[in-house]
């Protein structure tokens, strides 16, 4: 029972992985029900459920500890031992021992006073084991995942999953099934994109999630300034960034504490500025090759191969047929980057701009457009 009550608490922190729920609360109905009831009768067919039920659920622990499980989400990997799965196989353990040993003692009447003895410490011995693993439960950290929970840089190659093959430009590919809109003040819910998997949905909606948390202390694009972010003159457009080109060439990606570029709703009426995204870079010299694989056919990278700037950083046109600029303009290096709004947008909470200032996706993707997680409004 207090393995149970372990895998109860842990539920909630793997919620992002449907397959982990599944498996967890299976692991903690079967310990919490098996041992209710072998605490109010005594058979030999009961402990041998125990502990074949408890032998595996030990074993799959050591299978997770070991070369991770393939088939659950969010257990793919190995990890290290913690505290929380730590008690929870030692309390398993003993359990298929006690299972094992109660079937030898029903034969034995003459034990049964001290049997109600050892099962009364016990029940306190595992009261006091099972509280500070409850605890430890609700914190466990996966293997893999930084301080924000978003995917690292590496050479993965981003897949186009479900996008729909075509020019790019401004046409969007649209995905239309029946889902949770995106909206910052609720629960964040990704689901339903064929082909992304639960993994691929979790960092996405992480990086989501640490974005609306930390984006904001650049609200006001005078604190941006400070930072060394700088306007690129686009404002006319509605939406300004500010790029931070020391953030471009550092070591870290879909990092909101380090941001390559803010973006800000414009109201031209006032000249206000509310902001409204990130718009996270890669390094100088990267290419749409070695973007990483954050959401799958949920998040979409975009390059800019079109604008023409001044040389202090101003877009000030496109670039003429040829593909240069008109001296001394000079052309902008084509940065593989993604959004990801803090604010509702009816492409949803990766999307891209529109027309022109809506960049390049990736050869044979159309630019794209998450009717499923967009706003409504």
């Amino acid at each position: 029972m207090g393995a149970g009550a372990i895998h109860a608490a842990a539920i909630g922190v793997h919620s992002e992985h449907r397959s982990a729920v599944y498996a967890f609360t299976a692991a903690a109905v079967f310990q919490l029900a098996w041992g209710a009831i072998a605490l109010v009768r005594s058979s030999r067919w009961l402990g041998a459920i125990g502990a074949v039920g408890n032998t595996a659920l030990f074993g799959g622990w050591m299978l997770a500890k070991t070369t991770g499980i393939s088939f659950v989400g969010g257990l793919e990997e190995a990890e290290s031992i913690q505290l929380a799965d730590g008690l929870a196989a030692v309390l398993a353990a003993v359990a298929v021992v006690a299972a094992v040993s109660a079937i030898q003692a029903l034969a034995a009447p003459n034990l049964r006073p001290a049997r109600i003895l050892m099962s009364g410490a016990a029940a306190m011995a595992v009261a006091v084991l099972a509280v500070p693993g409850m605890a430890a439960a609700g914190s466990h950290a996966h293997s893999g995942a930084d301080g924000h929970g978003a995917a690292g840089h590496d050479d993965t190659e981003v897949h186009a999953g479900d996008h729909a093959a075509g020019a790019g430009g401004a046409e969007h590919v649209e995905v239309s099934l029946p889902t949770k809109p995106y909206d910052p003040a609720k629960p964040l819910d990704f689901g339903g994109v064929p082909g992304v998997t639960e993994t691929q949905q979790a960092r996405a909606e992480n990086l989501v999630a640490v974005s609306l948390l930390r984006l904001p202390r650049f609200a006001d694009p005078a604190v941006a300034e400070a930072a060394g972010f700088r306007s690129i003159g686009d404002g006319l457009t509605g939406h300004e960034h500010y790029i931070n080109r020391a953030y471009v060439d550092d070591d870290k990606i879909l990092d909101p504490d380090y941001p390559e570029s803010l973006v800000y709703q414009v109201d031209r009426a006032t000249g206000t500025k509310k902001l409204a995204a990130a718009m996270y870079m890669l390094r100088n010299g990267d290419t749409l090759a070695d973007v990483p694989d954050l959401g799958g056919a949920l998040t979409q990278w975009h390059i800019h191969n079109n604008l023409c700037y001044t040389t202090g950083g101003q877009v000030r046109g496109l670039t003429r047929p040829d593909g240069t600029c008109t001296p001394p303009l000079v052309k902008g290096a084509e940065v593989p980057m993604i959004h990801v709004w803090i604010v509702p947008h009816r492409c949803g909470p990766f999307a891209a701009l529109e027309g022109v200032a809506g960049g390049q996706p990736p050869p044979g993707e159309k630019t794209l457009c998450d009717h499923a997680h967009g706003s409504t409004s």
